[in-house]
Parts: structure tokens; C-alpha cells; sequence
């Protein structure tokens, strides 16, 4: 190899048969910028584009799979099995189509294929740099991207804040990706933050500008500005930024908190933000509004103002970072529109009741209450009373994951006599041990990317409340992310005393759902229907969940 470029093309790429929107964050993080990403996508679908969204994530993690949510928030776990950042669950619910693992990229995957390639000598014997090595490998994940799903358009979110070491390299790509692909080709946003300090009592700009300095300082000169803020921002700051910038005053928009996401796109609509960004890509004359689906949408996702309003547990060990269980507040908020209700989530940390057990009571004012996953001993004990608690006094509940095997150990503890059951999870060396490692899992060593992942189908028995909630359908498709399962052993013993097992996998005796008929609503899943719930379609067990506790 000769010459300084490095700019690999798959085949069949095109340049200029897909447009790129790239969406980028200054001043702070927790801007929004995957609800931002997600809503645009929602904007473009809307208009009958064909839409690819991406993320480039900054850690250099492979994948999300390792990560603690105290860190992190919640890890989303695609259909191929790709473990991701919750920002994917976003996209796919406001797209409402599966992504995959095209769609998400760390730097560490960058970097673990560069290495892999220099092993093989695919460089020819060149000195691998990060340019123009690194930022070519990024441009190929975009272009690997566009020429296999063939978009009109791809929105690629940018993890972190401009000016992070870690996204540098990114954003270099960017920059040549505009000078590549030519610059109609490419629209740039950048989301910024308006301080508004409460001592003032006035708007302070200047940090979003100095922000904004920082990406043009590394060639990059955004096309809109997304001015965050957490009250309307006047005209005159907008001016400010305006100047600062480069950028016209009228691609400067003030965008405010709201309360639900999934009210963005029209209010970004209303806005005009997606006729902008069709224009400065050329396509001012191309895919027009489709009447008003878009608000027909948004209404019925909304719940009236008089809905009934329901207080919901969510029994966690992570409840301090609520984005920690993001898809579980999202399969809930789905219900709202469709059943009228206005749902409350009150936060159960389970290891407070293991301290002070007496807590355990305070359930009785929930209208019901869901375990959802986790792994770790910390706070299991906690979930096992919360899960006997509800069975024992007729509150709807909903096991998720690890909930489902906290519900079997407690069934199995005060309904079987097993008083020693236990996860091996938990008491590697327990007597009863009626949760264990699933058989591929006994010679694993390492953490990432190994437990039982991705999509997998679920036989549901005819019969049961499982068959009926999901339409009679033999065969359902959903995602799972664990190790441990119920025993195979036990499964006659817990039958006999009352609890059924209505979905199972095919072909093995691996348990997936179970209920208890006699109760109110006692259902768990040992995958994870919050990572499929859409908005307008959400899954059954948290629609029937949520029927049970409007009562």
C-alpha cells in the first residue's frame, strides 16, 4: 500500500445514494441526544424514508455486556444477541423495527478489528495509525451500513461530549466523511445546553458557545443548532449562538423539556426541524408529510387527563439510577395511552427489606409490582420476600429474568417445603439448588458477550393464560440475556403443588414462563418482553400486567 489515504469502500457502495445526519453533544451529557436521534429517525420514517439509525459509543468496551448500570444504565440486548447501549432500545421503539449489530460500534470494536487486521497483515505492511487507520475503519462502519440495508438515510448519534478524548477520533471521521461524501451529502446537529442558573434568574450562553467553538475548531461546522434547555429559550440567546456559530439564526432551535418522549417528534415537527434538514440535504421536494399520522400517533400514546392514576413498584437493586430499568418505564409508559391510565413507579430497593423486613408491608398500598432482572447475590433475598409477599396477598405481579427465578425459589421455599432452595448464583453450594447454570454455561470463564442472548423462540401450552394474552399463537419470538435457569429436577414438584409453566423451549425442558391461575395476575418470563414492548403494541404480559392492576 502506497500513498498517505486509507478510505476502505465495501462493495456495492454508492457514494451519494444515502445521506448521513450526524448528531453531536457539547457542554454536558444527558442531553438527549439518542431521544433526539430516535425522534428524527421517527420523523424521516414518517415521511416514508428509509432509515438507518447508529451509534457510535466512545468506551472501548467490545460491546455494552460488561457494564455495571450504576455506570451505565440499563444494557439493551438486540434480536442477533448483541448486547448495546439503552440508546438502541430508543431507536427501535420509535422506528419500531430490530436492529442489529450494524448498528452500534464501540471504540473498542474499532480497535480490536484494527489489531486483528495488522495480525493478518491486511495493512501491507504500513504503520497502522489512528489517521488514517482508525478514522477509515469508522467510515467503513457507516459505509458497511449503507450498503447493506440500502437506506436513504442514516442518523449517526455520537456518544459523549465534543471535546472527549475518547470520541476524537470519531469526530475526525466525521470530518472527512463530509469532505468525501461532499457536503450535501452530510447534515450536521449539534445538541447544546443553555444554562439558565437559578441565582440569576436569567439564560447564560456562553458555555454552549465555547462548546460549540470546540466543534469547529475541529473542522467541523455544524449545520443546526439544538439549543436544550429546561424553559423556552428567548430569541436573543438564540442570536447569540447564532453568531457565535456560523450558523443561521433559523436553524438555531430551542428545544425544552417535556414530560413524555414520545410527544419529541411532533413537537420537533412543529418545529420544522426535519423540513430543515431535507432541505439543506437537497431534498426540500422530496418525501412529503403523510397527512396526520404522525399526531394520530402522539394522541393515542397519550393518556386523557382524568386517566386513572396507578402506583406501580419496580423491586430492584439498581433503583438509585432509574435509567438502569429504561425499557421497563418505557413497556409500562406504552400502557398508558391504550388503557387510559397515568402510571407512578415507586422504587423498592430489596435490600432494605432484607435489614428491616417489617418494610415488606408497605406493598399493600401498590396496585402491583414487578421484579425485573439483575444478577449478584446483593438484594436476592430481598426480591424472594417481595415475590412471596405478592403471591401470598393477590398483588399483581410480574417476574422479569431474574424475577422469574425468585419467584420459583420462593413458591418452592413456602408452597413445596423446600426450605433450602436457592440460585447457585447466589449459594454456589446449596442443597436445593433449584436455579442453576444452564448447561453451555458449566465451562465459561469470561463475562462478555457469553450468557444466552439475542432472540429465541418460546412454545406457549394451549390452555394457559400465556396462550390466551398472546393470541393463541403456539410460538412466540423474545429476548433473553442470562445463565442461570429453573432445575429441570423440580419442575414436576412445583407442578403438583399449582404453579404451570406455559412457555418453555422447544424441544428442551427449559422453563420461560410461568403463572399461577388462581391469583389476580402472577406471571414471569424468564427473557425479557420489556426489550420487544413498542409504543402502540406493547407486549402482552405488561398489558395484561397493567389491566390486573387497574383492577
Amino acid at each position: 500500500m502506497t500513498g498517505e489515504f486509507y478510505t476502505p469502500m465495501p462493495p456495492g457502495y454508492k457514494s451519494g445514494r444515502t445521506k448521513y445526519v450526524v448528531i453531536t453533544g457539547s457542554v454536558i451529557s444527558g442531553l438527549g441526544k439518542g431521544t433526539m436521534t430516535s425522534s428524527i429517525c421517527k420523523l424521516f420514517a414518517d415521511r416514508g424514508l428509509n432509515v438507518e439509525p447508529i451509534k457510535l459509543e466512545a468506551y472501548l468496551n467490545v460491546d455494552a455486556g460488561t457494564l455495571n448500570p450504576f455506570r451505565h444504565g440499563e444494557v439493551f440486548v438486540l434480536d442477533d444477541g448483541t448486547e448495546t447501549d439503552m440508546d438502541l432500545g430508543s431507536y427501535e421503539r420509535f422506528v419500531d423495527k430490530n436492529l442489529s449489530k450494524d448498528n452500534f460500534v464501540t471504540s473498542g470494536r474499532i480497535y480490536q478489528s484494527i489489531i486483528e487486521k495488522e495480525r493478518r497483515g491486511e495493512y501491507l505492511g504500513r504503520d497502522v495509525q489512528f489517521i488514517p487507520h482508525v478514522t477509515g475503519e469508522i467510515k467503513k462502519v457507516l459505509r458497511d451500513l449503507a450498503a447493506k440495508k440500502k437506506p436513504d438515510v442514516i442518523v449517526i448519534e455520537i456518544g459523549g461530549t465534543v471535546g472527549d478524548y475518547e470520541n476524537m477520533f470519531a469526530l475526525e471521521a466525521i470530518r472527512q466523511l463530509v469532505f468525501e461524501e461532499g457536503r450535501e451529502n452530510v447534515c450536521f446537529l449539534n445538541l447544546t445546553y443553555i444554562i439558565e442558573p437559578p441565582s440569576l434568574g436569567e439564560f447564560k450562553s456562553k458555555a454552549a458557545q465555547l462548546g460549540i467553538k470546540g466543534l469547529l475548531s475541529l473542522g467541523i461546522q455544524p449545520d443546526i443548532i439544538i439549543c436544550r434547555s429546561h424553559s423556552p429559550v428567548p430569541l436573543n440567546v438564540r442570536e447569540k449562538i447564532s453568531i457565535s456559530s456560523n450558523v443561521p439564526v433559523e436553524l438555531v432551535i430551542g428545544v425544552e423539556d417535556i414530560e413524555k418522549i414520545f410527544e419529541l417528534p411532533l413537537e420537533l415537527r412543529e418545529r420544522s426541524l426535519d423540513e430543515k434538514i431535507l432541505k439543506l440535504m437537497g431534498w426540500n421536494k422530496k418525501f412529503k408529510v403523510n397527512g396526520s399520522r404522525l399526531a394520530d400517533w402522539t394522541k393515542k400514546n397519550r393518556a386523557s387527563k382524568n386517566a386513572k392514576k396507578l402506583k406501580i413498584g419496580i423491586a430492584g437493586k439498581y433503583t438509585e439510577v432509574h435509567d438502569a430499568y429504561i425499557s421497563i418505564l418505557k413497556a409500562l409508559e406504552h400502557c398508558e395511552g391504550l388503557l387510559n391510565v397515568k402510571i407512578d413507579v415507586e422504587w423498592l430497593e430489596t435490600t432494605d427489606y432484607e435489614k428491616e423486613p417489617k418494610k415488606i408491608n408497605d406493598l399493600k398500598k401498590l396496585d402491583g409490582v414487578i421484579i425485573p432482572g439483575g444478577f449478584g447475590k446483593r438484594g436476592a433475598e430481598g426480591k424472594v420476600m417481595v415475590a412471596g409477599y405478592c403471591r401470598n396477598h393477590n398483588i399483581p405481579f410480574l417476574g422479569l429474568c431474574y424475577g422469574f427465578q425468585m419467584a420459583v425459589i420462593s413458591f418452592a421455599r413456602e408452597v413445596c417445603g423446600l426450605k433450602e432452595a436457592n440460585s447457585t448464583e447466589t449459594i454456589p453450594g446449596c442443597s436445593e439448588p433449584i436455579i442453576d447454570l444452564l448447561p453451555e454455561q458449566m465451562d465459561i470463564v469470561s463475562l462478555g458477550g457469553n450468557m444466552r442472548l439475542g432472540g429465541h423462540d418460546v412454545e406457549l401450552k394451549p390452555g394457559t393464560i400465556a396462550f390466551k394474552i398472546h393470541g393463541k399463537q403456539r410460538t412466540i419470538r423474545r429476548r433473553f440475556r442470562h445463565r442461570w435457569e429453573l432445575n429441570p429436577k423440580y419442575i414436576e414438584c412445583l407442578e403438583k403443588k399449582g404453579m404451570v409453566f406455559s412457555g418453555k423451549a422447544p424441544k428442551q425442558p427449559i422453563m420461560q414462563v410461568l403463572e399461577l391461575p388462581k391469583h389476580k395476575f402472577y406471571m414471569a418470563s424468564q427473557y425479557h418482553p420489556e426489550l420487544t414492548s413498542r409504543p402502540l403494541n406493547p407486549d402482552p404480559l405488561f398489558l395484561n400486567f397493567v389491566k390486573a392492576a387497574r383492577g
